[in-house]
């Protein structure tokens, strides 16, 4: 098996000098405000709270909810994880019977914006991203011209839809555990134990073979190019697809009609045909697995497929005192680290702990 934790993933921009710099040095560089699918209704038996916290893990937050609203934390509510380093903006929801307890809520780093009355508890991935406000600081010299040069072709050409490496865990444990679960070999009595720990370990696994797939079309330049047996996935309606036609995909795919999508193995994955198939049975076996293993957990590994690309909105750049600032939209799921790390170039600096999904 490789050792996916030496890997270093291919740039999109290759070729573009980057910005260097600094991520992340105050929570005021990394600001995220949690786009929601929908808004509460204003009646129903739970809560949704618009809350914003700095320098504040989602862990922590979910916390502090439950003790001073007096409710259990399963009962609590989050769309999303959101990152510790920074000023997050995003809904929760309690039980509506905590609305008494919220006027004498006080905890340094969290507060309370606005309190909706909604019929239903929210759900993990109920939302539809997150928009950023990011600063970079102690940038290289030209910077703000390398900057808008990588702009403009991720305008044109997306960037690389890859995991963050935090995903994997710290020095790669979940990572390696999730490796281990998936091939029934000895783990840590916690991985087994702890039903949110094996979930992380066997995504982070997922993850990486994910990133192994994207990564091996960045480096051969044909991430752009259709390819006989590809799974395309419908921008519009999310829908799936294996490629027949080539040409008349390479047609759709042009015009930002469908986009390209990676293995999230798993028994409910949507197999892809030809020489695709071929490219992702390879990775499997790089690293000494069957698709077989993932139906040991098929309620925690069921499998998907995740777009190659995206094209992040409204993206725009600008010259500060202290630095480059970028302001930009992502759907749920993407992280901006692996934006920011086609600008910097960087990859230390770029891989911060934690990243708003």
């Amino acid at each position: 098996m490789p050792e996916p934790e030496t890997e270093v993933l291919p740039y999109l921009t290759e070729g573009l000098p980057g910005t260097g710099g600094e991520l992340k040095q105050t929570p005021e560089d990394f600001i995220v405000e949690e786009i929601t699918v929908y808004a509460p209704s204003g009646a129903g038996d739970h809560l949704f709270l618009w809350v914003e916290k700095r320098d504040v893990s989602a862990q922590f937050l979910v916390k502090i909810l439950s003790e001073q609203l007096r409710v259990d934390s399963r009962e609590i509510g989050v769309a999303g994880l959101k990152d510790r380093c920074a000023i997050t903006r995003q809904m929760v929801s309690v039980p509506a019977e905590c609305e008494p307890l919220l006027e004498g809520f006080a905890f340094d780093g969290i507060r309370i914006l606005k309190s909706t009355r909604h019929e239903r508890k929210l759900k993990t991935g109920h939302l539809k991203g997150n928009r950023f406000t990011l600063l970079l600081k102690e940038t290289s010299e030209k910077a703000f011209a390398n900057a808008k040069a990588i702009q403009e072709k991720i305008t044109e050409f997306g960037f690389p839809n890859f995991y963050g490496a935090q995903r994997m865990g710290r020095d790669n444990e979940t990572l390696r555990m999730g490796m281990k679960l998936l091939k029934n070999e000895k783990v840590s009595a916690k991985y087994f134990r702890n039903k949110s720990l094996k979930r992380l370990a066997l995504s982070a696994a997922q993850s990486c073979l994910f990133n192994r797939a994207l990564s091996q079309r960045v480096s051969a330049k044909n991430l752009h190019t259709v390819q006989q047996g590809d799974i395309m996935q419908v921008c519009e309606s999310g829908g799936l697809f294996v490629v027949e036609d080539v040409a008349a995909e390479q047609q759709r795919f042009d015009q930002r009609e469908t986009v390209v999508t990676g293995p999230i193995f798993g028994p409910k994955m949507k197999q892809p045909a030809d020489q695709v198939l071929e490219a992702e049975t390879a990775i499997l076996q790089e690293f000494s697995l069957e698709p077989a293993y993932f139906s040991r957990f098929k309620k925690l590994t069921p499998g998907a497929r995740r777009p190659f690309l995206i094209w992040p909105k409204d993206l725009r750049i600008s010259q500060t005192a202290d630095g480059i600032q970028f302001d930009f939209t992502l759907p749920s799921g993407v992280y901006a680290t692996m934006l920011l790390r086609e600008f910097m170039k960087n990859e230390t600096a770029a891989m911060t702990p934690g990243d708003s999904l």
